[in-house]
């Protein structure tokens, strides 16, 4: 029948029993899959680590100018790994980059989630946020809710 209708036979389920088959054209199949697989990676989102370095020294302005920076990644829909770098005889004052780490997460607990609690690695100490989509999606309700009044 296939053969006469210029098309293919193919096997769906040869599990079952009798084996199920089809009569289709299977170019037109596998390109009609090929553009649902397109629309569908077209519709995924990628989501980026972005890293914000510091240092155990870093001053308020550096803080605060990565910190915007780490702000708008987060409100962007990405990922922020923070890392605290220490150089030398820094290494004996962790807890001043802990401090810092606890800082930035105070800072960003309006619009993100702490995936990954400060911990050392090597030479580094980070920490990884991640967006609260809740959280943003309130932070921007209200500041649509407040220009619209004025």
């Amino acid at each position: 029948m296939a053969a006469e209708k210029e098309l293919d036979l193919v096997e769906i389920a040869p599990q079952a029993s009798p084996p199920v088959c089809k009569i289709m054209d299977y170019g037109k199949f596998k390109y009609e899959q090929q553009k649902k697989d397109k629309a569908l990676k077209k519709k995924q989102i990628n989501i980026v680590l972005k890293e914000v370095r510091y240092h155990p020294t870093t001053d308020t302005h550096d803080f605060d100018f990565k910190l915007r920076h780490a702000r708008q990644f987060l409100l962007e829909g990405n990922k922020v790994k923070a890392a605290v770098v220490f150089r030398g005889r820094q290494m004996a004052h962790q807890e001043l980059g802990y401090n810092l780490i606890k800082k930035l997460k105070e800072a960003l607990l309006d619009i993100a989630i702490v995936e990954k609690e400060p911990n050392m690695e090597g030479r580094s100490m980070i920490a990884i946020f991640a967006p609260d989509k809740k959280k943003i999606a309130a932070l921007e309700k209200e500041s649509t809710e407040d220009s619209g009044t004025e």
